[in-house]
């Protein structure tokens, strides 16, 4: 390939995008692989509740009108078809990062010190770009991240919701790295879930400093690592100030409750890292963030070398693969067209799960 690395090559994806709320649509897009590119072939995705908010129709009519059409997913891996960049050869499995940044699309160095998740001007796939839902995968060599052997394609999937879980307590590091930190986090979904396993499996938090808050009991038992509390039975008002950092991950309009009952059991000065999505404004206590001195982060995405911490873990700590295996389906859904992601979406959307929806595409 080397004498061919500064050309290009027009690559013809098959792609299932979403066209309107509940209509999937095969269509063939012209790519262009070039110099430091990579063409991958999707072969595993899982389903982020922003996937499911796209086909529902869930979203804001005029974000819906500025993203449609668009492929969905973003949280997926696949094999290399042919590549352009001396980092990656044909048939190697690789991590997706969805993250591109603008200077990486135009070709040029980094020349700000802002972490690229929080980029303006960068691509997010499956928000306004073109998701993993396609034969062929153009991306850039910075956004892959090899796959050790032991982990599983299922696994492996989960990488980048976990990558998330690791950004936002990024943000906290140089706490969650002393002895004996107490922390909390509210949510007791799949991104809670694995931000909680990031917690104890990445940062070493013990099952007596890491406490995690849900509202259901067939969800909050899952967590064996963490020390469980259900939020209807803990007494807020009256419970000690005892955290160092407490994590955010319930989102939606469960935000509000959970950041104002973490800001009564944080301690003074304490860190408070918001990761709930929600589409309205939360209202919240600010008297007694003020009062205590909390400090707040806003956290979103990750990045390549979040990935790189994340898939080394997994590789390294059979423990932490099994606590995420908690998260898969009895079995993978099969994707052989449009129409049978369409069934796909139809089906997560009705159903709910606590579990991730695992996607196989055979192309």
């Amino acid at each position: 390939m080397s004498e061919t690395k500064d050309e290009t090559k027009q690559i013809t994806s098959k792609t299932y995008r979403l066209v309107k709320p509940g209509d999937i649509e095969e269509q063939q897009i012209p790519r262009t692989l070039k110099k430091g590119w990579v063409d991958v072939q999707p072969i595993m995705a899982s389903v982020c509740h922003a996937d499911d908010r796209y086909f529902a129709g869930q979203r804001r009519p005029e974000a819906l009108a500025k993203k449609l059409p668009m492929a969905l997913l973003h949280e997926g891996i696949g094999t290399v078809k042919e590549s352009m960049s001396d980092e990656f050869k044909a048939g190697q499995r690789v991590a997706i990062a969805p993250n591109v940044p603008g200077y990486v699309l135009r070709g040029e160095k980094k020349t700000d010190t802002l972490p690229d998740n929080y980029s303006a001007d960068a691509a997010f796939i499956s928000s306004g770009h073109d998701g993993i839902a396609q034969s062929d995968l153009v991306h850039p060599e910075s956004c892959l991240v090899p796959i050790p052997e032991n982990i599983p394609d299922e696994i492996a999937i989960l990488a980048e919701v976990s990558t998330v879980g690791y950004h936002a307590s990024s943000h906290v590091k140089h706490i969650l790295s002393k002895p004996n930190v107490k922390v909390a986090l509210f949510g007791d979904g799949p991104v809670g879930y694995m931000a909680a396993a990031v917690l104890h499996f990445v940062w070493g938090i013990s099952k007596e400093n890491l406490t995690v808050f849900g509202a259901m009991e067939d969800r909050i038992s899952k967590f064996d690592f963490a020390t469980r509390e259900m939020v209807n039975d803990y007494d807020f008002d009256n419970a000690e100030e005892q955290f160092d950092v407490i994590f955010e991950a319930t989102g939606g309009h469960f935000s509000s409750s959970a950041i104002n009952e973490g800001i009564k059991v944080i301690k003074r000065t304490g860190s408070f890292v918001l990761m709930g999505v929600t589409e309205e404004l939360v209202p919240i206590d600010t008297r007694d963030v003020l009062e205590k001195g909390l400090t707040l982060y806003g956290t979103s995405r990750s990045t390549p070398d979040d990935f790189k911490v994340v898939i080394k873990t997994m590789s390294e700590k059979p423990e932490y693969r099994e606590a995420l295996q908690k998260l898969l389906p009895e079995k993978e859904t099969v994707i052989k067209n449009a129409d049978d992601l369409t069934a796909a979406f139809n089906k997560i959307v009705a159903d709910k799960a606590w579990k991730k929806a695992v996607l196989k595409f055979e192309w």
